[in-house]
């Protein structure tokens, strides 16, 4: 993976190597601490965004243990150092899919918004039956703001 960009707010860098820490073990229990606790999930399956930080870490928690052999390959920041761009390539079930995280973060370095985007179409829609199967009934209940 390239390394991280030059010009990322220090706060923001903090935050992207844990990120990149807590996909590596599969564990992302210290998302919380990374986290605006107002941030926004966009889904790319999903039209309407998941709102706070509980559902951001629901929702990307399942993630991580949907996708099989994910790599990151790309780290592209915005000339502000705030956001990042994350491309990635992963398997779920039988389906290759290629995508790209798209990570807003405040000044303190927390996630604000955390936006997915994936293709082709038939390893995004094995992605939502996988998400829709491993979230089960909290699905629904992750877009109704705390």
């Amino acid at each position: 993976m390239d390394p991280l960009p030059a010009n990322l707010n220090p706060a923001v860098a903090a935050s992207l190597e844990r990120w990149h820490q807590m996909v590596a073990t599969g564990n992302v229990s210290g998302l919380a601490a990374i986290t605006h606790p107002d941030a926004v999930f966009r889904s790319p399956a999903v039209y309407t965004p998941y709102p706070t930080a509980a559902a951001l870490q629901t929702v990307l928690g399942a993630a991580v243990q949907v996708f099989e052999d994910f790599v990151y390959h790309r780290q592209l920041a915005s000339s502000d150092g705030l956001s990042v761009v994350l491309e990635f390539s992963a398997r779920v079930g039988d389906k290759q899919l290629k995508g790209i995280d798209l990570i807003r973060f405040d000044s303190d370095g927390k996630i604000v918004e955390f936006e997915v985007m994936i293709r082709p179409l038939s390893g995004l829609t094995a992605l939502a039956q996988a998400m829709a199967a491993k979230l089960g009934d909290k699905a629904a209940g992750l877009k109704q703001k705390a």
